[in-house]
């Protein structure tokens, strides 16, 4: 038994420095734009300063002294200033939401290259919805990180220094009384973040069940009909979705708690201002011009400091999401070693040598096999279920590392082989057959890409399929379905039995190939597999005794164990033996079929 599902949701601690190193490196093929995305937003915040200092100059000169010349002038010049920040802001709205959309773009192209190199235990102990989630969700916020963030962070950042200069300008001693809450402000933004972060990532990982179990639900929404289990999907889905309501209410307690707190503290200064500034100009210390110069200026101020305090949740939101995308693209892959063979006329020898295999730190699944199958040859397995048959067929194109001894191919050892090599010359047909959402053709063609139409005919003829494909109306084009489900099992058999003969492998292993299929299919599709062994080595699984009759060898594998190994006659001579076990239990009501066996 494979090991059970880890915490696919864990995401391990990183310093956040690094974090942020690579999160900028997306930056990278974008600093045009990002350069003119910072200068628009700069532009935009530093307008704004210049209403204050217009109604100042108004205020104190024109105003008084009716220059009403002037007034239009300053307006008009307002207006055309105003005019060049529409501008700004429309760049900044487009290129750079582009921007951040094509930051997540790249991320998700890494993700999805990064998932195709893993290895078939990666996806043993994680969902395809939790996966998803991560690829769709996540990365949707840390884009708009990464649209956001640094002009929220550095421009505003920039636009409460020059504030609070021109605001000293103003008054030195209001400006001081203001700046002495900033740190007020600080602390409590360091005292909540944590509890913010932890919320957001929780509610991540919510979602991300959500997801999975929709997604499941969904691809076997058949079965669930078949067996009238709505109401027990639904309490399975609602189960997840309450959890992330949950999760999504905690995050949204942190950011209320946390926008709440320190907004009541920036709303703090205008009080500050207002009463501060009252004293002054009783005591004339300050100028009634200065005063109203002052109180439209700390918005200003206000304004940076309430979007770094909404940057800080948003920079919570991305990073979590950020940190889950680092945790995928951090694990580690397939590799070959330095300078792999590379299988050239393979003649298709298979040698176990002392093979044992384990999942992680369980019971053995594979204890000290040894094989020797020779080219051409027709080698069966067959024996209980959850011996270790299947995992025999996995070890051999290098799905699992071995725990312990060696495969060999034509007397290489198949962890010296590259992969690429090694699976080009292994063909699999087994049970369950995927099929991808497209066309027949198509499907066909994932044998061998650059195949011709006439190659693709000759497969179908091949794997008995032409007959059925040439009586569709859009014949090879027809479109498949979700998983094939417009089709038959035995017609996406023979689409996976096409593929092979597309991409001729010199090594054939058929996992139960026919099991599923009713009598009539099973003897079409039998030729078909005939044809296509024919030349081959061949490793048949099956627990259908009859379709392995023709074997050269077969191994009884029980326990992990090779426990019986011979021909078909031998085994069924032999004593008290498992084979003979099986083919009796199998046979026992039909002595034609026993007779014609033997």
């Amino acid at each position: 038994m494979k090991k059970q599902e880890q915490d696919t949701e864990t995401v391990k601690d990183i310093n956040r420095l690094a974090l942020i190193k690579r999160f900028v490196k997306y930056y990278h093929p974008h600093k045009v734009v990002f350069a003119w995305d910072m200068v628009s937003s700069f532009f935009i915040s530093a307008i704004a300063l210049i209403y204050p200092i217009i109604t100042r100059i108004l205020l104190n000169t024109y105003i008084p002294e009716q220059d009403f010349k002037m007034i239009w002038i300053l307006g008009g010049a307002l207006l055309l200033i105003y005019l060049l920040r529409t501008g700004f802001r429309f760049y900044v709205n487009y290129y750079g939401h582009v921007m951040g959309v094509k930051m997540q773009g790249a991320m998700r192209l890494d993700m999805f290259k990064h998932l195709q190199e893993l290895p078939y235990s990666y996806y043993d102990n994680h969902e395809t919805g939790k996966i998803m989630s991560r690829m769709t969700n996540d990365l949707f916020q840390v884009s708009e990180l990464a649209h956001h963030g640094p002009e929220n962070f550095f421009i505003s950042g920039f636009m409460l220094v020059i504030t609070l200069v021109y605001l000293g300008t103003l008054n030195l001693y209001l400006t001081l009384i203001i700046a002495a809450v900033i740190p007020v402000v600080l602390v409590i933004a360091i005292f909540l973040r944590k509890a913010m972060a932890a919320a957001y990532l929780e509610s991540r990982k919510s979602i991300a069940k959500v997801n999975a179990d929709l997604q499941n639900s969904i691809s076997g929404i058949r079965v669930t009909k078949a067996f009238t289990n709505k109401s027990k999907e639904i309490e399975k889905f609602n189960g997840a979705n309450n959890k992330f309501i949950g999760a999504r209410t905690k995050a949204y307690k942190a950011m209320a708690r946390f926008s709440s707190s320190t907004q009541f503290v920036t709303d703090v200064f205008n009080i500050v201002v207002l009463i501060a500034g009252a004293l002054f100009m009783a005591k004339d210390l300050i100028t009634f011009d200065i005063l109203v110069a002052f109180i439209v200026s700390v918005n200003l101020f206000i304004g940076p400091l309430r979007i770094l305090i909404g940057f800080t949740e948003q920079f919570e939101d991305g990073i979590a999401g950020f940190k889950r995308f680092i945790t995928i693209m951090d694990e580690k892959p397939e590799t070959d070693i330095e300078n792999p063979y590379i299988l050239k006329d393979v003649k298709g020898k298979i040698e176990f040598d002392h093979v044992s295999f384990e999942y992680t730190d369980e019971e053995a699944i594979l204890k000290d096999i040894n094989l020797t199958i020779n080219p051409g040859e027709k080698f069966a397995l067959v024996g209980p279920s959850g011996g270790g048959k299947t995992t025999i067929c996995h070890l051999i194109p290098r799905f699992y590392p071995l725990s312990y001894g060696k495969i060999k191919i034509d007397g290489i050892s198949n962890m010296d082989i590259s992969f690429n090599s090694l699976r080009q010359n292994i063909g699999i047909v087994q049970q369950n057959v995927f099929l991808f959402e497209g066309t027949i053709k198509e499907n066909i063609l994932y044998g061998r890409v650059d195949a011709t139409d006439e190659e693709v005919e000759l497969a179908a003829r091949r794997a008995r399929l032409y007959d059925y494909v040439d009586g569709l109306p859009d014949k090879f084009e027809t479109q498949v379905g979700e998983r094939g489900v417009k089709l038959s099992g035995g017609q996406k058999q023979r689409i996976s039995i096409a593929r092979v003969f597309l991409k001729d492998p010199a090594i054939l292993i058929l996992d139960e190939a026919t099991s599923a299929l009713d009598n009539t299919t099973e003897i079409l599709i039998q030729e078909a597999l005939d044809e296509l062994c024919a030349g081959r080595t061949t490793i048949i699984v099956a627990h259908r005794l009859s379709t392995i009759k023709s074997a050269t060898k077969i191994a009884v594998v029980s326990k992990g164990e090779i426990v019986e190994l011979g021909s078909h006659r031998e085994l069924i001579e032999k004593d008290n033996g498992i084979y003979k076990e099986l083919y009796e239990l199998q046979f026992r009501d039909n002595p034609i079929v026993t007779k014609l066996e033997m």
